[in-house]
């Protein structure tokens, strides 16, 4: 699977931004899809995740009510909403697939990356 994120920038407190990943190459609707998240000198973190058929969501704690996580497996794409964004969510935002049924929160589970995508929030 080829992973392609975009859709990041720069927005001010409290705006919206909303990410996208497209995937390419295998049966879409058969991967569980995940956003991570990684600041500058922070270990890659878990942000949200779709499992691969009923569209079951989860999210980290510290988005949770911000956040929202779909896919629309016709056009092979899964996106992430980010409303009422904080500095704090400032990182490099990493889309992920996992070929299963569960949700899997752990970045070393998965088998494939998008590039990444810059998310900056600062007024």
């Amino acid at each position: 699977v080829q992973l392609q994120a975009s859709g990041g920038g720069l927005v001010q407190p409290g705006g919206s931004l909303r990410l996208s990943c497209a995937a390419s190459g295998r049966t879409f609707s058969s991967y569980a899809m995940t956003w991570f998240r990684q600041a500058p000198g922070k270990e890659r973190e878990f942000v949200a995740t779709i499992t691969k058929s009923w569209g079951s969501t989860y999210y980290a704690d510290s988005v949770k009510g911000r956040f929202t996580i779909s896919r629309d497996n016709a056009k092979s794409t899964v996106y992430l909403q980010m409303n009422s964004l904080k500095p704090e969510d400032t990182a490099i935002y990493y889309c992920a697939a996992k070929y299963g049924s569960g949700w899997y929160l752990n970045p070393g589970e998965y088998d494939y990356w998008g590039q990444g995508t810059q998310v900056t929030v600062s007024s």
